[in-house]
């Protein structure tokens, strides 16, 4: 939906976008896994693109390789971006050994991997999607070495 002075008022007011999740006694990591998995605006758009995401490797690179035309939407950027993110959370989460979600600051989802670096995806997806660099397989490949 179009609303032309609501991009003008965020951009006046400086809103932060973003997703936060807040933690409860008795969460499960199988289910916070499961939640942020959906990223829905990104499936069904590069579901229009003939792209499935199957939580590859092989659909970064896939993601990575689509005509950005997400980036003449003012209004979907910041989300998309956000689900580009999650996503590659969670093929990081499903592929690397010692993985998993867990909330950081201020109730961000950030991925640990077993070393106990965190990794702020939902940063790296935002500046994905913005500019495309770096990749997000490129992103996958760096996260996995570490």
């Amino acid at each position: 939906m179009g609303i032309p002075f609501l991009g003008r008022w965020r951009k006046r007011r400086n809103v932060s976008r973003g997703v936060a999740v807040l933690s409860g006694e008795g969460d499960s990591g199988a289910g916070l896994a499961q939640l942020l998995s959906e990223c829905e605006l990104l499936r069904s758009q590069v579901a229009e693109e003939g792209l499935r995401l199957d939580d590859s490797v092989a659909s970064l690179e896939a993601l990575d390789q689509l005509l950005p035309r997400w980036r003449d939407d003012e209004e979907t950027l910041p989300w998309l971006g956000n689900d580009a993110g999650l996503y590659l959370g969670t093929v990081v989460v499903r592929t690397v050994p010692g993985a998993e979600w867990e909330i950081g600051a201020e109730g961000r989802p950030v991925v640990r991997l077993a070393s106990g670096r965190e990794i702020d995806v939902v940063t790296a997806g935002q500046e994905w999607a913005v500019g495309g660099v770096p990749g997000l397989s490129q992103l996958y490949a760096e996260i996995a070495e570490a």
